[in-house]
């Protein structure tokens, strides 16, 4: 290359010499002609850069060379790049973190065989929809339908499963039960041993086996391959170890790892029950493949008609007249089966637009950064044209250093992104299921990131680049009218973006703020919970009953314990019993949640008792049945008629109940839903206690969790103990994704407005600095320091004001938006647009003083000397 552009230099001597030699001959003194065979030439740099152009390899050289001085520049001006680039990462890292979790959860395929022919089939009942079908729906389905070639099902466990491998310590793990099909369906193959298959999995078989996970195989058992054909004991049932699943195969929930995989003819064994019985039992989870050339919409037609039909069936089989009105959906199943994707789906999408907006008011700012650094390098670009560059060689060299700015942010961006997504993660798992989620950038979410900084560097440099250029070569640079409007309205564009994102932050605040407070009918403050495993701890049922009596007496003495209960179910769990109940000489049939209770649980959790009385030990097996009511079944089944001493049966159980008290109403499944008809039975009037421990604390729950544990493994040392937790936690993992979302977008918000002020800020200053010599002369003339700050701030205000007038119409918009997306989420809340505005004139004004104050305390006499 050096050697080409020595033979250049030569040639252009050359032809220069050649000329002026003609020249004298002609008659010309050899200074005119040495200066005319030059003004005949012309430019000898453009010329050296015309004819570089046409050598075409050169032009990654150039791009070297325009890296080489964009990261010169970069150098020389490090508080402008550390400002651009940390503006342009925190848009740019925000964006990836949030992309990342939306991959895994949404995008992601499942590591088996054609995952696009893959469909879920889903129940609709009213507005919600479930994967969860009766053994009999899933028979009848399975051997009626055309459209599938392969349904499958599956159950996981919600409770860990109590598993013991030969020579190691007993342990619970994830566990998934799964039909003989399963694997085969999905096209999966074993990394060592074999599958599950349709053999293994028959009621009666007398061999029992299980498929481990490769991450289990690996961090428990060290990969020992001498682990085939050992036994595991499942829940009290042996099972011989077959296989081992490939490691890339979590299970089909995305968010959660499966350790183990068994047969769900394995199931009845371990939970005492026969699935193939109990018509109205629904929990199997379906998944099917549809044949080549099948629609989806095939699929759901055919599904709907054969759903109806077993819908008749159950109902024949219950002797009741009414069918329910439920229907089938179905859905891609490529991604999984995704609790956490019908949790968070919506609010990420969500957060992806205000991430957006984020990453719009970062280019804004860096904008207006190149912007004012272009003005003040008018005179570099002037000298550069005169010496030969071209406009587009300019160009290009400026949005070369805006791509590399990008580029550079970019970089950083993913280190941020990768700890925002574990931290985001983290924040996910507070809910109420564990969560695994492998949020590291892959391919597919470094690509998206690379066309982002592409794009931002592109839409943040290009009209600054051009910008740049210098009209004609003014003295002074004369910056246009054109260019200050173009400022100008990079702030207004800022305002109005971050008046967008404090509404949106401001609603949902305001929305998390109110589900917070929310009356349960409960007080959640001061309650410790604690779970008890019980199951395989060798106790009888009488002994445990009177071992857990005996456990409450003590926890009662601790000190700082007010009272200790018992329960089946806590409040606000997502999950429960529930059923009709026949009222005693009526033909109400209300539909009633249950929970069984212990004495002084209402107390506990602070439900008043309106009627009647509690509980008591005496309450026990052998004993009249008892019942404690709701207000709200109070109601509903009976009217205005005292229900003390009446009866009510339930179904599935031929006893009779006598309500002996009522309580007040309170909150059952969720926040959001309203109070349900509630019935509460003794639990020691049951064969088995419930286990789960609440206790009412005079201080902070934490400080008694010491001295329960130790009352626990002193009375009841077979007694697993499980999580401890509070019930104000608790409550606080049912919202988990409303605190997500009011968390992320209050501090985008936050970090919107600020991007917002620090372009404002610099947009005054620049203004202030350009403009001395006018305030010097102001002053000069009789101009006081207020009306210089007045002058200032005045202009602040303008284009505050003018985004603030854009942003309000576009703030309205988004919420009706987000409204839309986010259950329960209120629109049209003139309170939280307030909110915004008057966030963004405090940070106008803020960002604005600064300059004014520097404006007012110009000397008239050094601005003069300036001039």
């Amino acid at each position: 290359m050096s050697r080409r552009d020595d033979e250049l230099d030569d040639e252009i001597r050359a032809h220069l010499a050649m000329s002026k030699q003609d020249r004298i001959a002609r008659g010309e003194s050899p200074d005119a002609a040495e200066s005319a065979a030059r003004r005949e030439f012309g430019n000898a740099a453009l010329v050296k850069e015309v004819t570089r152009e046409m050598w075409g390899w050169n032009s990654l050289e150039r791009l070297a060379q325009d890296l080489r001085y964009g990261l010169r520049t970069m150098r020389r001006s490090p508080g402008f790049t550390a400002v651009a680039v940390l503006s342009l990462a925190l848009g740019i890292g925000a964006n990836t973190a949030i992309f990342s979790l939306i991959d895994v959860l949404m995008l992601r395929s499942l590591p088996v065989k054609d995952p696009q022919s893959l469909v879920e089939v889903l129940t609709r009942r009213g507005k919600g929809h479930f994967n969860s079908f009766s053994w009999q729906t899933y028979s009848y389905l399975r051997d009626h339908g055309q459209t599938v070639s392969e349904l499958t099902a599956s159950y996981r466990e919600r409770d860990r499963l109590y598993t013991r491998v030969e020579g190691l310590e007993a342990e619970k793990i994830e566990g998934q039960y799964v039909t003989g099909n399963f694997f085969s369906t999905l096209g999966i193959r074993p990394a060592m041993g074999r599958l599950i298959e349709a053999g293994d999995d028959r009621m009666g078989s007398p061999a029992h086996v299980a498929v481990l996970s490769w991450s289990f195989w690996k961090n428990r058992l060290g990969l020992d391959p001498a682990i085939l054909g050992r036994k595991i004991m499942v829940e009290d049932v042996p099972a011989t170890v077959i296989g081992v699943a490939p490691p890339e195969f979590f299970g089909t929930q995305v968010g959660w790892t499966e350790d183990i995989f068994v047969p769900l003819a394995m199931e009845p064994l371990i939970h005492r029950k026969s699935y193939t019985s109990n018509a109205g039992y629904k929990w199997l989870q379906l998944i099917g493949r549809m044949k080549p050339g099948v629609s989806m919409e095939q699929v759901h037609a055919e599904m709907n008609v054969l759903f109806r039909r077993t819908l008749e069936i159950e109902a024949a089989d219950r002797h009741e007249a009414t069918v329910p009105d439920w229907s089938i959906d179905v859905a891609p199943a490529g991604a999984g089966l995704s609790r956490l994707r019908d949790q968070f789906s919506k609010p990420l999408l969500v957060l992806m637009a205000i991430v957006g907006l984020l990453l719009l008011i970062a280019c804004a700012n860096v904008a207006g950064m190149l912007l004012a650094r272009g003005a003040a390098r008018r005179r570099e670009m002037a000298l550069r044209i005169s010496l030969g560059a071209g406009r587009f060689r300019l160009v290009r060299q400026l949005l070369t250093e805006s791509l590399l700015l990008s580029a550079v942010a970019a970089a950083l961006g993913v280190l941020l992104a990768y700890a925002g997504s574990d931290s985001l993660v983290r924040i996910m798992a507070t809910g109420r299921f564990p969560v695994e989620l492998s949020v590291r950038p892959d391919a597919r979410v470094l690509l998206f990131t690379a066309a982002v900084a592409l794009l931002t560097g592109v839409l943040f440099g290009l009209v600054p680049a051009v910008r740049a250029l210098p009209l004609r070569d003014s003295g002074r640079g004369g910056e246009t009218r054109t260019r200050r409007l173009f400022g100008k309205s990079l702030i207004v564009a800022q305002v109005a973006f971050s008046v967008v994102l404090l509404t949106a932050a401001g609603m949902f605040v305001r929305n998390l703020a109110s589900l917070e407070n929310r009356d349960l009918g409960i007080n959640r403050d001061r309650v410790l919970m604690v779970a008890l495993d019980p199951s395989h701890s060798g106790y009888q049922d009488d002994e445990l009953s009177r071992d857990f009596e005996r456990l409450l007496a003590r926890l009662e003495e601790l000190p700082g314990v007010r009272s200790a209960s018992i329960c089946w179910m806590p409040p606000i769990a997502g999950g429960g019993s529930d059923g009709t109940a026949s009222v005693e000489g009526s033909n109400v049939h209300p539909y009633v949640y249950k929970n069984w209770v212990a004495p002084r649980y209402f107390e506990t959790v602070g439900m008043p008792l309106v009627a009647g009385r509690d509980f008591n030990f005496q309450d026990r097996v052998g004993s009249p049945l008892a019942v404690i009511i709701n207000q709200t079944m109070a109601r509903v089944g009976f009217g205005a008629a005292n229900p003390l001493g009446r009866h009510v049966t339930f179904d599935g159980d031929d006893h009779r109940y006598e309500i002996i008290g009522v309580v007040g109403d309170a909150k059952y499944l969720e926040i959001r839903e309203a109070t349900p008809a509630t019935a509460y039975r003794a639990t020691f009037q049951q064969t088995r206690p419930a286990s789960q421990f609440v206790i009412r604390t005079a201080v902070p729950p934490v400080q008694i969790v010491p001295a329960v544990r130790r009352e626990v493994r002193d009375l009841l040392k077979t007694v697993l103990i499980g999580k401890v937790t509070t019930l104000a936690e608790h409550i606080d993992a049912s919202i988990v994704q409303e605190r997500l979302i009011a968390m992320l977008s209050s501090l985008f918000g936050a970090l919107g407005s600020l991007l917002a002020a620090i372009g404002l800020y610099g947009l005054l200053a620049y203004t202030v600095a350009r403009r001395t010599n006018e305030i010097g002369i102001r002053m000069a003339i009789g101009a006081q320091r207020i009306d210089v700050v007045r002058m200032v701030l005045r202009e602040a205000l303008l284009m505050v004001m003018a985004g603030l007038a854009i942003g309000i119409p576009f703030s309205m918009g988004a919420e009706r938006l987000a409204a839309g997306a986010v259950p329960d989420l209120r629109a049209g809340d003139a309170l939280t647009v307030a909110f915004g505005v008057a966030a963004m004139l405090a940070v106008g004004l803020l960002a604005a003083y600064v300059p004014a104050r520097r404006a007012a305390h110009v000397d008239p006499m050094e601005a003069l000397r300036y001039e």
